[in-house]
């Protein structure tokens, strides 16, 4: 039996497959395969560096949220709706390094260092139709504002001091991006406030080139959250600043309606270090540095508890109690219409009404209740496993456990799961990822992983 040789070099070095052929006589098998050996073209793969970032996106491709396509024509003939399997987006890699990522509705966010590493930069893909990415031209002599991105683009921010940015969030149709000396900047969608500034009437957000650097904060923000139509920031001492749409309650500064000033969410958390808040609707978690657990917003669903008994809109935060049980909280993701926390052992908890990760009978939970460790990876094989971080879009959730693997369920809106299938999952499943996730984001109906090479 002989062999056909295919040939790929990889940094310098040629890799050799073979593949059986048909008998030839010994001259003509020497030429047949000097003749197809130099015809086989040579493919070049980047090795990635030890650390290097990656990024993985799957789910709904329709948007240009995943940032897939490097041109319209290409997009015309091989553009597929969804991505079922995490694909790695080579935009992140090669010149460029990202630092942070956001996924909103129907787009992504990205923070992004220079190859030269001196300088960070906003970039972003997906829906544009209210400037949530910045004032985007197409190439062209009309070049005129571009709706939708199909491939990640620079957004012009002019930030003071030219500090470093550190963090995105992204929410329905706005961005907040905060930078190293604790400015943070909003772009897109004013109508409720969201941005931090005067609510324009009729205003075109789509042309609007402008960045808005929030005002009102009297010290600097360490982290930034977007919700539904609302922005949170949590300053250098703990306090929450909020603004946007609070019809629910969601700004927590004890009023309804329409706030475009941003001013201190009290309530149970004034005095409190808040070290972390979540809300990617309406629903508002936040945990202060004891590891206590506070909410306010929509409790349609109980995901507030009794304190909600009389009221499901809570326009003042509230410590809730009904999480003493679960031990020190680390971490909080607040879903559509359920909740989720993460204890300092690496034990989620879910409660509220949806697919919860219990399985296909288990919809509605009214208290905390734990999903079973072994569903994220703790067996007798690996009895110290642990989760360490959890995420959730509105209907799909995410954790990430010690060995830098991502589980997910929930609804899976245009494969946004990444299981390879469209069917709901009703408890955690490992998705299939090469590489180490360091931070996962949920948007819609799509989804990314922020990654490093394991070598």
């Amino acid at each position: 039996m002989q062999f056909f040789m295919w040939r790929s070099k990889v940094s310098g070095c040629l890799w050799q497959s073979f593949f059986p052929i048909r008998s030839y006589s010994s001259s003509s098998r020497r030429s047949v395969l000097r003749q197809d050996v130099s015809r086989m073209p040579v493919h070049e793969f980047p090795l990635a560096k030890p650390g290097a970032a990656r990024v993985y996106v799957w789910g709904l491709a329709a948007t240009g949220a995943l940032g897939m396509q490097t041109s319209v024509k290409k997009q015309a003939q091989i553009f597929t709706d969804f991505v079922q399997h995490p694909s790695r987006l080579s935009f992140a890699e090669g010149q460029r390094t990202v630092v942070d990522v956001a996924a909103g509705y129907g787009f992504t966010a990205y923070v992004v260092r220079s190859a030269s590493g001196q300088r960070t930069e906003l970039w972003g893909t997906g829906i544009n139709t209210d400037g949530q990415l910045g004032y985007q031209k197409a190439p062209g002599p009309h070049k005129k504002p571009l709706e939708l991105l199909i491939y990640p683009a620079p957004i012009e921010i002019s930030c003071r001091n030219e500090s470093e940015l550190v963090q995105v969030a992204a929410g329905r149709a706005h961005v907040l991006a905060l930078t190293e000396d604790g400015s943070v900047y909003a772009l897109g969608n004013n109508a409720y406030g969201q941005c931090g500034r005067s609510i324009v009437p009729d205003e075109d957000y789509f042309r609007n080139p402008i960045a808005n650097a929030v005002a009102g904060i009297d010290e600097p923000v360490r982290a930034v959250e977007c919700g539904q139509d609302h922005s949170l920031m949590v300053t250098e001492s703990g306090r929450v600043f909020t603004c946007g749409w609070s019809d629910d309650g969601q700004a927590g500064q004890g009023r309804y309606g329409l706030i475009d000033e941003p001013g201190p969410a009290e309530g149970d958390i004034k005095g409190e270090r808040i070290v972390k808040v979540s809300s990617s609707c309406d629903t508002v978690l936040a945990i202060n540095d004891k590891g206590e657990l506070f909410g306010w917003g929509n409790s349609e669903y109980g995901q507030l508890g009794e304190v909600a008994q009389d009221n499901p809109q809570i326009n003042t935060p509230r410590q809730l109690p009904f999480t003493r049980e679960c031990g020190k909280i680390v971490d909080v993701a607040a879903a559509g219409s359920y909740c989720l926390i993460l204890n300092d052992h690496g034990d989620v908890f879910a409660w509220g009404y949806g697919i919860l990760g219990f399985g296909p009978d288990v919809q509605h939970r009214p208290t905390p209740t734990r999903i079973p460790a072994a569903l994220f990876g703790r067996n007798e094989f690996n009895p110290n496993a642990r989760v360490v971080s959890i995420a959730s879009g509105i209907t799909h959730s995410a954790a990430v456990n010690d060995q830098q693997d991502v589980y997910m369920w929930g609804h899976n809106r245009y494969a946004c799961l990444g299981l390879g299938h469209k069917n709901d999952q009703f408890f955690p499943l490992k998705v299939a990822l090469n590489a180490r996730v360091q931070k996962i984001t949920c948007g819609v109906d799509h989804t990314v992983a922020l990654c490093k090479a394991f070598v």
